[in-house]
């Protein structure tokens, strides 16, 4: 196997390129950067479509390729364990078939097989993960990438046996092999030596690893965000190891950042628990308190949905032992259980079934506060003081323990702290127990169906749905409404909200949320119809009383009506409904086309990637694209589109700031596209007078100009050879010229210019002589 996996790529790119499957020419190229830097939601919406593409064309290697790499995201940015398990499977059967065995990135697939099974339980799949590793490397040579990634996987394998000396000697040898092949060495290995280190007590060297690691890759490459994070993270781990406390908080990433990218969070941990123990947390946004407890409890959370098994494990101690530090005993029990159902799961629980031991011990010397008051008036008597929601937590627990009625009266309080405090399982076991004890209660329903939602269990929805069907089948629905809308299922929160209306036709929440899935669904008319509805069955608000205003119409859903009505054109209804919240508009009837302020809207790019949009506001729901694209967006300039009432951004506090500011808004639709066809401009910059004074000539005949280029773009002077500043620029072609009417406007406005402007794909277009543009091209190096 001697075949360059990049070139690969850019020959495979060049020949989709070149037979028009551009789309899956873009995947190939940009997946492996969204799999290995986290940009999970341009992955998700990219890759359906490039995997379907690569099938209905016959490109097995490009279908491995790209499932490899997203594998590669799921395992390692996201570690998932039994969640991926049978894609890795099939993906490994499906890489050494006879017409894909060849493929440079089907040994790749072993990768990923091994990386799964120890996300699964590393300890555990020691010898199956040794021996297909070390069968793969046999046949890889050291000058590939993949020996370096097999090498690696290899190492890691060994240290989950609990040998990192000989981790360490495998990755010198590695190394050195590496290095004889002629290639250097990935910025990952590093992190695999500076790992090894640590785990010898070594952290002094780790850190020095991690130096000649980054010197080394900054020589041949920029370092992304990712790796940034990735080198800070462990160096906060060695530091804090060292007892270097301002040098690692210093390092240590934001929380925020660690909750936005699951594979630095158990370093994360591991950081913050040493300095935790030092007693070196600073007060403020980053102590040791319920809300780092929660943060800890929810990532626990995601790796036990994940099914990483072993890692979830080693986090909850972490989490535990942080708990029990700062009195938390209940939390800390908690984190307890859901570790024995862990060890469950696990097929070698030798040292960490000692240390969950070690960590019960120590929750349950914590000592259980007092009961103040009876059970019933504890929660009025905790509201009057200053406690935690972990505080509360023990008192429940305490009184709880004293008698079975006490337990039932506190019940709901226990779950509700539990599922606040990231606990949503521990919570929902507490109430399916009541609810079997007392089946007839009605409000159990509701908040048990809200902790299985909070705590992703489908499996748990679906059983109290069944359960719940014969006697209320509204509530049935109405819970499987809601888990369908968390999961983004939005056919079937219709189907569930139009259950519910069968059997309680006034209820408001289930329309506005069978209005939210239309939406989703780009059926605007059925969501203005729901909305129109809930205007209908609401109670007026001067007749509500002082529990029920959630039974009359509010502010939002008459914004969200005129949404809707203006997808839908229905421009009456604008006018009325937006009278009701004292919306004036310059005409009594027609379409709605003013100018309003200058606002954002947020659109999604071909592969996936959000994008702000300059744009002036129309109307209360809509506004015209300012910018002339690229194919990348699927919009362009004078486009007029429908937005979502939610305003995505703050508006800053600053007066100065204030003045600046402009609303973000989602785009939910086009509503009036208007024909315009990009091409590029480029060349010298002509100077302020004459460029604007081209552009104001192309806007009186309705063609758009937009700069794409910054002060640092330059471009070559062929009478000396020095740099000229630089324009590179998009011309909105709108749908009354052709091309060769745009060529010729283009030609007389800047016939008198010293450096000639290039548009060779617009002369092309028009069928025009492009050796004068093919000439300025090189030139000026454009």
């Amino acid at each position: 196997m001697t075949t360059d996996i990049w070139a690969w790529v850019r020959d495979t790119h060049e020949q989709l390129s070149e037979a028009g499957h551009h789309r899956l020419a873009a995947a190939l190229v940009e997946i492996a950067g969204h799999a290995v830097e986290g940009r999970n939601e341009q992955l998700d919406a990219m890759y359906p479509e490039a995997l379907a593409s690569a099938r209905a064309l016959g490109l097995p290697w490009v279908e491995v390729f790209l499932r490899h790499w997203r594998m590669q995201n799921l395992l390692n940015k996201r570690h998932q364990g039994e969640a991926a398990m049978a894609e890795a499977v099939d993906l490994l059967e499906f890489a050494h078939r006879e017409e894909t065995v060849s493929c440079p990135q089907s040994v790749c697939a072993v990768q990923d097989f091994t990386i799964c099974h120890a996300n699964i339980d590393g300890p555990g799949y020691v010898p199956e993960r040794l021996a297909v590793l070390e069968e793969t490397l046999a046949r890889v040579e050291p000058a590939r990438a993949c020996f370096d990634c097999l090498s690696r996987e290899y190492a890691d394998t060994l240290e989950d046996d609990g040998r990192p000396a000989d981790a360490l000697a495998h990755l010198d040898r590695a190394q050195a092999r590496i290095q004889a092949a002629g290639e250097q060495v990935s910025l990952a290995f590093g992190h695999s030596r500076a790992a090894a280190l640590m785990n010898l007590g070594r952290p002094e060297d780790a850190l020095a690893a991690y130096d000649t690691a980054e010197r080394a890759y900054a020589a041949r490459h920029q370092p992304d965000d990712d790796d940034r994070r990735k080198l800070a993270v462990g160096r906060a781990v060695a530091l804090a190891a060292l007892g270097r406390s301002e040098e690692a908080l210093g390092q240590l990433p934001d929380a925020e950042e660690a909750d936005s990218y699951p594979d630095i969070r158990h370093r994360w941990a591991t950081a913050v628990q040493t300095l935790a123990e030092a007693g070196a947390l600073p007060h403020g946004e980053l102590d040791n308190d319920a809300a780092l407890g929660v943060r800890l409890a929810q990532w626990v959370a995601y790796l036990d949905t994940a099914g990483s098994h072993r890692p979830c494990l080693d986090l909850l101690l972490i989490a535990g032992r942080l708990a029990v530090a700062r009195g938390a005993r209940t939390v800390a029990l908690t984190l307890v259980a859901t570790g024995d159902r862990k060890l469950g799961r696990l097929r070698r629980t030798d040292g960490v079934a000692e240390r969950l031991a070690e960590l019960r011990s120590a929750a349950e010397a914590l000592p259980l506060p007092e009961t103040p008051v009876p059970a019933a008036e504890l929660p009025e008597w905790l509201g009057t003081r200053r406690v935690t929601f972990e505080q509360a937590l023990d008192h429940f627990t305490a009184a709880s323990a004293e008698s079975a009625e006490a337990a039932a009266a506190l019940v709901l309080q226990r779950a509700r702290a539990l599922d606040a405090l990231g606990h949503p399982r521990a919570a929902a076991d507490l109430l399916w127990a009541r609810l079997d004890e007392d089946p007839a209660d009605e409000h159990l329903p509701g908040i048990l169906g809200q902790v299985l939602i909070d705590a992703e269990d489908g499996d748990g929805i679906r059983r109290l749905a069944d359960r719940l069907m014969p006697a209320n089948p509204s509530e049935a629905h109405w819970i499987r409404a809601r888990w369908a809308a968390a999961q983004g299922r939005w056919e079937e929160v219709g189907e569930h909200c139009d259950g519910v209306l069968a059997h309680e036709p006034d209820a408001l929440n289930t329309r506005r949320l069978a209005a939210t899935a239309a939406t989703r669904l780009d059926d605007h008319a059925r969501a203005q119809r729901l909305y129109q509805e809930l205007l209908e069955h609401a109670v007026p608000a001067d007749l509500a009383g002082e529990d029920e205003e959630h039974h009359t119409v509010q502010e939002p859903d008459l914004w969200h009506l005129i949404t809707a009505a203006t997808a839908n054109r229905d421009w009456a209804v604008v006018r009325s409904t937006g009278a009701l919240i004292g919306i004036e508009f310059d005409a009594d009837e027609g379409p709605v086309d003013e100018e309003w302020q200058m606002v954002t809207v947020r659109t999604t790019r071909a592969n996936g990637a959000s994008v702000d949009l300059p744009a002036v506001r129309t109307g209360p729901a809509t506004a015209r694209i300012l910018p002339v694209l690229g194919e990348d967006v699927p919009l362009n300039h004078r486009d007029v589109v429908v937005f979502g009432p939610a305003v995505l951004n703050e508006r800053p506090k600053g007066e100065a700031e204030q003045e600046a500011w402009r609303p973000v808004f989602r785009q939910l639709t086009l509503l009036d596209p208007a024909g315009y066809t990009t091409h590029w401009v480029d060349g010298a910059w002509p100077g302020d007078a004459a460029w604007y004074a081209l552009r104001e000539a192309l806007a009186e005949e309705q063609y758009g100009l937009w700069a794409y280029s910054g002060d640092q773009y330059a471009v070559t002077d062929p009478a000396g050879g020095d740099s000229l500043p630089g324009i590179y620029a998009a011309l909105g072609v709108p749908p009354t010229a052709t091309s060769a009417d745009a060529d010729a406007l283009l030609q007389r406005l800047t016939a008198g210019w010293e450096h000639p402007l290039s548009w060779l794909d617009l002369a092309k277009a028009a069928g025009a002589d492009t050796a004068r543009h093919e000439e300025t091209v090189r030139r000026y190096g454009l």
